[in-house]
């Protein structure tokens, strides 16, 4: 799937879920945006194809951005229960090694219905947990990191996500919010850069704002 059709559906989606409690007018509905980046660990290459040096595949820091949709399903004063949407877009995941063995970047974006769960909703301060999961899409560069052809291709895998977050109000229904969440999700397709993993942590560090309606 290509990744514009890949954002296309996304966005399909969440218009669909928006589009379907548009009859609630309650202020039970959230819709957030988030900017920030996702870090992932260096990870070795093992085997005979190893580099001599820099034998490590090395993930840059990827601007990504997130929206989230979330409903809330049961509220009182001491805590509150929502159902999210987060869907994160990573567009440019650069990518190095001390060999050709790696593409240039790749493209990777999240989708993981969830549970959220705040402290303290009716007040301007409120922290929250969201634990959930769905599924992850890589599409990487056709090129390898120094010449030649990627011998990988695009990939599909579940993801497992799980966050911790704080909201603040600062105006009627607006909110901003900072968040960690954990994408843990399969890895990209290296054929070339055998790691030995088969799963990999996507950390996503974001501030955002949220308007509820």
């Amino acid at each position: 799937m290509p990744v514009k059709q890949a954002v296309i559906a996304v966005l399909m989606m969440i218009v669909s879920v928006l589009a379907t409690s548009a009859a609630a007018q309650d202020e039970k509905n959230e819709l957030t945006g988030m900017l920030g980046r996702i870090f992932i660990s260096d990870q070795g290459i093992h085997g005979p194809d190893a580099p001599a040096w820099n034998p490590y595949v090395r993930s840059g820091k990827g601007l990504t951005f997130e929206i989230n949709y979330a409903r809330i399903l049961k509220a009182n004063p001491i805590f509150s229960v929502a159902g999210e949407i987060p869907a994160a877009f990573n567009l440019d995941e650069d990518l190095g090694s001390g060999g050709d063995v790696v593409p240039q970047d790749y493209k990777q974006i999240f989708v993981t219905p969830a549970v959220r769960v705040n402290l303290f909703p009716f007040t301007k301060v409120s922290p929250w947990a969201s634990f959930g999961g769905g599924f992850g899409y890589f599409s990487e560069n056709k090129n390898l990191n120094y010449s030649g052809t990627n011998p990988g291709g695009s990939s599909t895998s579940g993801v497992i996500q799980a966050g911790l977050g704080l909201d603040v109000g600062i105006w009627r229904r607006l909110s901003i919010r900072g968040e960690v969440r954990d994408f843990w999700s399969g890895t990209p397709d290296l054929p070339l850069a055998d790691t030995g993993k088969t799963r990999q942590h996507n950390y996503f560090v974001s501030g955002g704002a949220m308007w509820r309606f």
